[in-house]
């Protein structure tokens, strides 16, 4: 697996660097360690003072020279910890530009398979306004994505999202054969949607209601069985979840309950219009989940 790690100096990004530890009984073999200047934070100075604007830039860019080779060394200790000796080749990325589109021109240039970087969480109204630029990311990324919101250092226990589409598939198989290490075990949750409205069960008798929801369960149970046989084939424990409640509330609630490491879900390649208004799922569960996201887009495995 190639691996794009975006840095910043930041103790979130310090936390995206230590999750390769996470990562290491796979042995990514190539990590790139990127640092992002923008020198748009510079342009209103540019007209008063075009000489101190250049000193800071050549600052900002010393600085991230000397930065990325500590992001490194710091990158070589979290993948010793795989058993076998390591073959992971590394390279250091000095680029220009916005940092989300430039994260994203770079994963792409570089043929990665998956963009690593930490959060800061955002509060709600904040992010709201805002934005945060791991959000940014994940509405222009070419490939996958790891959102480290706190110290991920192993996969214990990781919760998988599904629905009956492509994308899920796609995250099941690119968690099985290319993230989850031998001692994990998975949650395998769906939720279905009821086909009955509040309103429509007032009047509904309980078999009336059962008549019309027990299929939509049959279909979302046989889907989590589906995945699960799969997981169970390579290995690893697994258990299906299924629950007919709102999406979001019930993936949140199950992953805080369950204390799990990592959430994971798969992510369609979003329209313009949707990267404007960041409406999907996945940005709604990347905003709320209490733990680290692993949106998985793209269909290699």
């Amino acid at each position: 697996m190639r691996i794009v790690c975006a840095v910043d100096g930041s103790e979130y990004a310090r936390w995206g660097v230590q999750a390769l530890q996470a990562l290491a009984s796979r042995e990514p073999e190539h990590v790139a360690l990127l640092h992002v200047v923008d020198p748009s934070m510079l342009q209103g100075a540019k007209g008063k003072n075009p000489v101190a604007v250049t000193r800071a830039l050549a600052a900002l860019e010393k600085a991230g020279t000397l930065l990325l080779r500590e992001a490194e060394r710091s990158a070589r200790v979290a993948l010793s910890q795989a058993g076998t000796g390591p073959r992971t080749q590394f390279q250091t990325v000095l680029a220009h530009g916005p940092m989300a589109k430039t994260i994203a021109k770079q994963a792409k240039r570089l043929k990665a398979d998956l963009i690593l970087m930490g959060s800061r969480g955002l509060s709600d109204i904040k992010g709201f306004l805002l934005g945060s630029t791991s959000r940014q990311v994940a509405a222009v990324a070419p490939c996958s994505l790891l959102v480290v919101k706190q110290p991920l250092t192993r996969l214990s226990h990781v919760a998988l999202a599904v629905d009956d589409s492509k994308p899920s598939r796609a995250a099941a198989r690119f968690l099985r054969t290319r993230i989850l290490p031998e001692s994990a075990t998975v949650s395998i949750l769906t939720s279905a949607e009821s086909p009955v409205t509040d309103l429509a069960a007032r009047y509904l008798s309980e078999s009336q209601v059962a008549s019309l929801t027990e299929p939509v369960m049959d279909r979302a149970t046989s889907l989590v069985n589906t995945l699960r046989d799969d997981f169970i084939k390579d290995g690893y424990p697994a258990t299906p979840h299924v629950r007919m409640n709102h999406v979001i509330d019930t993936i949140v609630k199950h992953v805080e309950a369950e204390q799990d490491d990592l959430l994971v879900f798969g992510s369609r390649e979003l329209t313009k219009t949707e990267r404007l208004h960041l409406g999907s799922v996945s940005e709604t569960l990347l905003r709320h989940a209490p733990c680290s996201v692993l949106i998985v887009r793209g269909t290699r495995a």
